[in-house]
């Protein structure tokens, strides 16, 4: 028991021995941070790179779109070959197959999920 005491009162020192000695180095080496951040080649390198970014953005966002665009275009193809108007027998492949025209096509109300009774 006393030997964890002991230990205890050692950790306990060494804590707060250590807190202010890591304070003030803390305090150092944050002083030195801000000096360096308000060097003027520091800030010079900054505004460079910034711009470098602004610049190369706008082309960056320029090509993502234009690779969007073509891999929907692509989609949209692939679609249409999958769906062709051959297998549903219409002749526009956007518009959906009236029931009342199309055969084999359930009306509204019925087919195989309808809930309607005798």
């Amino acid at each position: 028991m006393a030997g964890k005491l002991w230990f205890l009162v050692g950790v306990g020192a060494g804590y707060v021995l250590g807190a202010r000695a890591g304070r003030a180095r803390y305090e150092q080496i944050a002083a030195k941070a801000q000096g360096v951040w308000h060097d003027p080649r520091v800030q010079d390198k900054t505004e460079h790179a910034q711009q470098v970014v602004k610049d190369k953005g706008a082309a960056a966002a320029a090509v993502v779109a234009e690779k969007a665009a073509e891999a929907g275009a692509k989609v949209a193809e692939k679609v249409k070959e999958k769906v062709s108007p051959e297998e549903t027998g219409e002749t526009d492949p956007t518009r959906a197959p009236d029931p009342l025209t199309t055969p084999g096509a359930a009306a509204p109300g019925e087919g195989p999920t309808s809930q309607a009774g005798p």
